[in-house]
């Protein structure tokens, strides 16, 4: 029987009200950098002996920063990724890695890439825990497999029907180790199987820890590795020093390097996009805020996301782009004069960077 140990941290996006739930599981070996990547993010340190661990990031965004400075608002709200950092350790960590896994919809996979590099190696810790979580796959697939099979066609749902059709061909790649995600599924396949939570059909994002003089190997994995997934490089030690330091220095030592952003906001926003997730903007001098919702709501949906009653009483949307609202002098009664304040109706699909007022009556 194996020993293993496993960290894992979860992040989920959640608006206030109205809005919608999602979870993103940081997986990885032990010591591949989670617990740091944890920190930076979150600038909270996991409690020593703690099962679980929380903590929040903001989502970077220069619309947010300049919106805030411009209406000097009493209160400025970005959106925010609340992490849950779970540590498993002993003979039966996997399965508490499962449990957690099963209700995220995406995951980002920590690889060390610190320790050697030889790409060769460093793709073979990354196959690891994606081998566990094919092998989890394949023994769901099987058991079901095996339950169809046994059924009488006239007592077989629409579902059943599927599985009984589906499930030896995903059987089959799931053997040759690979990944649900990269198997193309038609639209009816893939809401038949919603319902298993199957790991390895979950979205991927790679962070592969390099060292502070380390290359960029991100392309150089996908190609050995045969990933789909995106993969970001990022040195976690080095990252980690930056947090400490303050504003000015951290723009001065970043300069010094010819590098514009730290990289970990990087990894915080490709996870946001990874979800389809997206924000709309409401303004204003008591409050700034950054309304999280899924990309292709309609304004209504929208307004929910604020409260239910807005998406109840909808009447119209008054809407200006972010950068309608710039170029017209970053004034929204300027920008109503120039022509590029909208009202819009019940049909109108949101866009990234809206700025919205809603009316309704209740």
């Amino acid at each position: 029987m194996r020993s293993v140990k496993i960290s894992v941290e979860l992040f989920f996006i959640m608006p206030d009200a109205g809005g919608f739930k999602m979870e993103i599981a940081i997986i990885g070996l032990a010591q591949s950098g989670k617990s740091t990547l944890f920190k930076i993010m979150t600038n909270v340190t996991a409690g020593y002996g703690e099962t679980v661990s929380r903590g929040m990031a903001k989502v970077p965004d220069e619309r947010f920063l300049e919106l805030v400075k411009i209406f000097n608002p009493e209160k400025a709200i970005p959106a925010a990724v609340p992490f849950i950092d779970i540590n498993a350790s002993g003979e039966k960590a996997w399965n508490a890695v499962r449990q957690s896994l099963s209700g995220a919809d995406a995951i980002v996979h920590v690889v060390d890439a610190f320790t050697t590099a030889q790409v060769d190696e460093i793709v073979s810790g990354y196959r690891k825990l994606s081998d566990e979580m094919i092998l989890s796959d394949l023994a769901m697939v099987e058991g079901r497999l095996e339950k169809v099979l046994k059924m009488q066609e006239q007592a077989m749902g629409a579902d059943e029907k599927i599985h009984r059709e589906l499930f030896p061909k995903i059987k089959e790649k799931l053997e040759q180790g690979i990944p649900l995600r990269n198997i193309e599924l038609a639209e009816p396949e893939i809401n038949s199987i919603k319902s298993f939570s199957f790991l390895s059909l979950k979205k991927e994002l790679v962070v592969l820890n390099i060292t502070e003089d380390g290359a960029d190997i991100s392309n150089t994995f996908m190609e050995k590795s045969g990933l789909k997934s995106p993969a970001i490089s990022i040195c976690c030690k080095m990252e980690s020093e930056l947090a400490e330091l303050g504003d000015d220095e951290r723009r001065e030592f970043l300069d010094s390097l010819g590098i514009e952003k730290p990289a970990f906001e990087r990894i915080v926003r490709e996870s946001f996009s990874m979800l389809g997730s997206m924000y709309y903007f409401t303004v204003g001098e008591d409050e700034v805020r950054a309304w999280i919702i899924k990309r292709g709501m309609k304004a209504p949906e929208a307004a929910g996301v604020i409260h239910k009653d807005f998406e109840r009483g909808f009447i119209k949307a008054e809407v200006v782009s972010y950068e309608d609202f710039i170029a017209t002098g970053k004034q929204l009664q300027k920008a109503k004069a120039a022509g590029k304040m909208r009202l819009e109706g019940k049909e109108y699909v949101v866009r990234d960077g809206d700025i919205i007022n809603f009316r309704f009556n209740v």
